[in-house]
This record gives C-alpha cells, sequence and structure tokens, in this order.
C-alpha cells in the first residue's frame, strides 16, 4: 500500500460536513461496486459470470461492513465483515496478524463463513503502516473437495469435514509472497481446479483493487476525515432503522413454517422442521427470537452457520421490509442498520448449530428462515409484505471426460408471493439469493447438456386479490453419462397464503430415464445418470395475497389468455366466468361471486 505521506488538516477535526460525508459513502460503494465487476469479468465459471453468486465489500480495521455491491447475492457480501472478524479471532489466536502484502484466504462456517464452498480471499488495507480496513471477495466455487462433485447437492455429509476443504484465515500471499503449496494443495484436491483456481485467481484481483482504490481514497481526504465520515454513516444508518422500528406498534409478532428436511428419511428429526420466528418489537428496537425451530440434524447438512446465513435471512429481510428502497430511496448497507435488531437463537438449533455439524446444504433453510421473518412481519406491516415464497434448489451437474471434470452449478429459480398491489414475481431467485439464471445458451456452449424446455408453470399460481408468482418448468438431457445431485426445498409445504389468499403449489421434480418416471424428494444425493437421461423441474408458485374474489375480473381474464391459468381455474378460483378468448362475462361473474362461500 502507499507510503505517500497523508493530508493532515491543520486542527483534527471532531465534525464533519454532510456533503465530504456523502461524497465517501458514495466512494465506498463505487469501489466495491467496481471489483464486483471486476470478478465478473475476470472469472472463469457460469456462476459467478452469469449467476452473480459472489460478493464484494469493504470493511472497516473493526470488522464492520462500510459498504457492499449492490450487483452482488445479499447472502454473498453480507457475510463478509463476518468473515473478517473470524479471521481476525483466529490469527489473533495463533499469535498472527494481518501485514501489509498479505492475502487470506478463508470458508470457516463456524468463524464468519455462509458455507464452505463460499470463499473468500481478505485482502487488509494499510495506509502510512497502520491497518485502516479491508477489501474481501466472496464467491461460490463450483467443487470444494466434497464427497462427490460440485458444491451443492452434498447433502449426505455427516459432518463438516466431508463437506469438503476447510480454509481458516490461511495466508495465500504473506507479505506479498505467493504460497504456492498451499494453491498446490487447492489443485490436488479439487475437481474443475482450473475453473476453481481461475476463480479464486479472479477473487485475489479484484479484492486488491478495492484495497488499493480504498488506500487511495483514505489518502485524498486524511484518515481523520475518513473515520469520521465511516461513524457518520453507520450512525446514519442506524437512525434510519431505529426511525422505521420506531413506527411500528410495540408487540411480540409470531410465525412459524417448516422445511422438507429429508422427506425420504425414516427419522422423523430429519424431515417436516419447523422454524419459529418471534419478534419482540419495543420502542426503537428488535429482539428477534428463534426460540421453538427445530434442533439441528447433525449428520445431515441443512444446518444454518448463526453468523454467515441466519444472521443474514434476518437482516436482509427487516431491511426490505422496513426501508423498502421504493419508498426510502437509496439506503446506505453497512454495520449501522443492524446495531438496532438483537437476534436471539438457542445453541444446538437448526439456525445455530455447533461444530462439526454439516452446513453445506443451508442454503434453502435459510431462505425459509427469511420467508418466516416476513411472515412475522406480515402483522405489523401487512402492506409491505409479500406472501409465502416459493423455495428454491440447486442442481449440481458433473460428468467425467479424458479424466477431466466438469462441474455445473444450476440455480433453479423460486417465485415470490402476491404483493400489495402487484402480482407476485414469476421465477425469480427469492429473498436473499438474488442471483440470476444461465442463459440456454451458455448451458449449452459449454457443457454436454442440452435444455429442452423452459416455460413458466401453468394453473398453479397462488389465488389472491394478487396472485402469487409462477415457478418455471425447466428440462435439462444429458448428451453424454454423467451424474447429478440435488439440493432444494419446497415439495412437502405450499407458500402460505395471506390476508384471504391461497397458498401457492409445491415444487417438483422428476428423473426420466430408460422410458420410466420417477418423482424425486427435494434433496438427491450424486447418482450416475446415463446419456439421454433426463431432469425436469417444476418450480413452486407463490402465496396469493388478499380475497381472490375481489381481483379484477379484467386481469384474470388477461391470465386466461397468458395461459397462466385456465377457464375453469378462473371460475373455480377467482369466480370469474371468462371465455378462452378472454372475454369476461360481467352478469355470470357477479352471480358466480355472489354464490360462492369463500
Amino acid at each position: 500500500m502507499s507510503t505517500a505521506p497523508l493530508r493532515q488538516p491543520a486542527t483534527k477535526p471532531d465534525r464533519i460536513d454532510p456533503i465530504t460525508t456523502s461524497v465517501i459513502q458514495g466512494a465506498l460503494e463505487n469501489i466495491a461496486v467496481e471489483m464486483g465487476y471486476k470478478l465478473m469479468r475476470m472469472s472463469y465459471s457460469s456462476i459467478i459470470r452469469e449467476s452473480e453468486d459472489f460478493g464484494a465489500a469493504l470493511v472497516d480495521a473493526e470488522g464492520r461492513g462500510l459498504a457492499e455491491s449492490a450487483q452482488s447475492t445479499p447472502l454473498q457480501s453480507g457475510p463478509i465483515p463476518g468473515y473478517v472478524r473470524g479471521v481476525q479471532r483466529i490469527l489473533a489466536e495463533r499469535g498472527d496478524q494481518f501485514r501489509p502484502g498479505d492475502v487470506v484466504m478463508h470458508n470457516d462456517a463456524y468463524s464468519g463463513a455462509s458455507h464452505g464452498p463460499d470463499v473468500a480471499f481478505i485482502v487488509p488495507v494499510f495506509v502510512q503502516g497502520k491497518l485502516i480496513g479491508f477489501a474481501a471477495t466472496t464467491a461460490h466455487h463450483l467443487d470444494i473437495g466434497a464427497l462427490s462433485p460440485g458444491s451443492c447437492g452434498i447433502v449426505e455429509a455427516i459432518d463438516a469435514y466431508a463437506e469438503g476443504l476447510q480454509f481458516k484465515a490461511i495466508k495465500v500471499y504473506d507479505r506479498g509472497v505467493k504460497n504456492d503449496m498451499v494453491w498446490q494443495i487447492v489443485r490436488d484436491n479439487i475437481r474443475a481446479s482450473d475453473l476453481v483456481v481461475g476463480d479464486m485467481d479472479a477473487q485475489v484481483a479484484a479484492a486488491r483493487i478495492g484495497a488499493e482504490r480504498m488506500a487511495e481514497l483514505v489518502e485524498r481526504y486524511g484518515l481523520e476525515t475518513f473515520d469520521l465520515a465511516c461513524t457518520a454513516l453507520m450512525d446514519h444508518a442506524e437512525r434510519l432503522m431505529r426511525q422505521a422500528i420506531a413506527k411500528l406498534p410495540d408487540g411480540i409478532y409470531r410465525a412459524e413454517t417448516a422445511i422438507d428436511g429429508y422427506l425420504d428419511s425414516d427419522d422423523p428429526a430429519k424431515k417436516e422442521l419447523p422454524i419459529v420466528v418471534t419478534i419482540t418489537k419495543k420502542d426503537d428496537s428488535l429482539v428477534v427470537d428463534l426460540t421453538g425451530t427445530a434442533p439441528q440434524v447433525p449428520d445431515r447438512p441443512i444446518n444454518m452457520p448463526l453468523e454467515g446465513t441466519a444472521d443474514i435471512a434476518i437482516w436482509l429481510t427487516i431491511r426490505s421490509v422496513l426501508l423498502d428502497t421504493e419508498v426510502h430511496g437509496h439506503i446506505p448497507v453497512n454495520a449501522g442498520l443492524i446495531r438496532p435488531i438483537t437476534i436471539v437463537a438457542p445453541k444446538g438449533c437448526l439456525a445455530n448449530p455447533t461444530f462439526p455439524a454439516p452446513t453445506i446444504a443451508r442454503f434453502c433453510p435459510g431462505n425459509q428462515l427469511a420467508d418466516t421473518v416476513m411472515k412475522a412481519l406480515s402483522a405489523a406491516m401487512p402492506g409491505n409484505v409479500s406472501a409465502g415464497i416459493g423455495n428454491l434448489k440447486v442442481i449440481a451437474f458433473s460428468g467425467l471426460k479424458d479424466e477431466t471434470h466438469w462441474v455445473h452449478m444450476e440455480i433453479f429459480e423460486g417465485s415470490y408471493g402476491g404483493r400489495l398491489g402487484k402480482d407476485g414475481m414469476d421465477a425469480v431467485d427469492t429473498l436473499y439469493a438474488n442471483t440470476r439464471n444461465n442463459p440456454i445458451e451458455d448451458i449449452e456452449t459449454h457443457l454436454p447438456l442440452r435444455v429442452l424446455r423452459y416455460e413458466l408453470r401453468e394453473d398453479v399460481a397462488g389465488a389472491g386479490k394478487w396472485r402469487g408468482g409462477l415457478g418455471s418448468v425447466r428440462e435439462f438431457s444429458f448428451l453424454s453419462d454423467g451424474g447429478a445431485s440435488v439440493e432444494g426445498e419446497g415439495h412437502r409445504y405450499r407458500p402460505w397464503g395471506f390476508l384471504g389468499g391461497n397458498e401457492g403449489m409445491p415444487a417438483k421434480l422428476d428423473l426420466v430415464a430408460g422410458g420410466a418416471t420417477r418423482a424425486l424428494p427435494s434433496k438427491v444425493p450424486h447418482m450416475n445418470i446415463a446419456k439421454d437421461g433426463r431432469f425436469v423441474c417444476y418450480g413452486p408458485a407463490g402465496g396469493g395475497y388478499g380475497n381472490p374474489l375481489e381481483r379484477d375480473p379484467n386481469k384474470v381474464a388477461d391470465d386466461v389468455l397468458d395461459d397462466v391459468i385456465s377457464v375453469e381455474a378462473a371460475l373455480r378460483d377467482y369466480g370469474v366466468v371468462v371465455s378462452a378468448k378472454g372475454i369476461v362475462d360481467s352478469t355470470a361473474t357477479e352471480k358466480a361471486r355472489a354464490g360462492s362461500t369463500r
């Protein structure tokens, strides 16, 4: 980092003007965004380049988040301060510390990381020999050396050691010197190593760019001004959150949902597991209590790290509901936003497991936790929530060609529930995921897979005054022998309807092989699949919002014309008599609705 003298003010300031604070905030946010775009453009794999399953953020020397890349995944950028704090703690225990030129690799789910495949590369920022912060990137890697190919669908891992390589604050560059042996260990123990190590190199480069930009920013304004600006930014974010919380009625708001777990298991402790959220609002603070949530599953990887997954699901949902950017405009994302929120999670529950309980398949349970927080908040802010979301699934496709593995991670979309004044969003990642789907052209260009079908799922939307969003149907065919594993949710439980809206529709997954079709559960361990075998994936439909009989008949007719619902469903669910050509019979509709028993 730079050794040029810092510009110092004549006297040490004790206040900072709002214009300078805003300029520094914008600079920090732009640095994080630049890091994200640089990572995307330098990456090798589609999960970063196309799905945008990565994070980039700037953190201060105390491990407090300052800014994160707006275009990345909240579940990737949000945990980065926790990664940094975990690394600081581990280094201190070893008697080590950050030094100029260091780059640290970290993925320990019990020290801030979201889960093992989300590997962070952290670069300390020094100015005039003083540690002033960190620039870090995270990314979901295609393989991390687990018991089967890919880094999702590892649904039978019995402990943290079965989930792949564990990197606990490992210096891959020590004072600027590359640790070649660590990189060789990585190459020797993961599949598709060229892709994975290429992505890791891109992460290092992007984090270094962020560190350079952050140092330049401090040099431009001086350390005192920079520190005052960061304090002011966090205090401002805290005020915004406290003001939003204060508008809620004091009280206790509780909600419960459930996850599939392992539906094909004979062990009742592994399936149909409750997630319970109790939010206590008093004055301008919230306590989010997860007491009542199912105990951890000690030998299956659906447990959620409290720091890195569960906390992000909670904070992101509260921030989205209370500080909707459509209403409030730009909201600075930093450590100040979370100060008014306290999380309570009993040790040993699904959302606060104890080591070495496995956590690699925590993605879908965490999304369900976010949905449960949304449901709890619905009692306090009914106009700011969506009805129940349709959860996601991730499929790890893989194969072996000429002694070289190919691996592809397909994040299969869910859907949102209906919202006040708007239908739910169709075929999108939900809540804290925010990744993009892979274009069919990209899949078929690089992989021995063919996408035979990609369309919206029809006649399944949760009926409501504003209907739930639709899932999609996507069908994959293997062009050569290969394999796949699946990590998903939402096959047993329907997304919840709200204020009289109907429940949504669960997801489905079929395997077509040898002329036979077999229904699969939401979690499927790695299986070999012969050439021409096919996966048919049916996405879930979100819950409806409001009484379906109050839906505008013309909107129902539009859905019929778009083949979203059938003529029969229009009458059954909405009391609307409409022809296949979309013509509403107003008299018959009025009579049908008057005679409804809803």
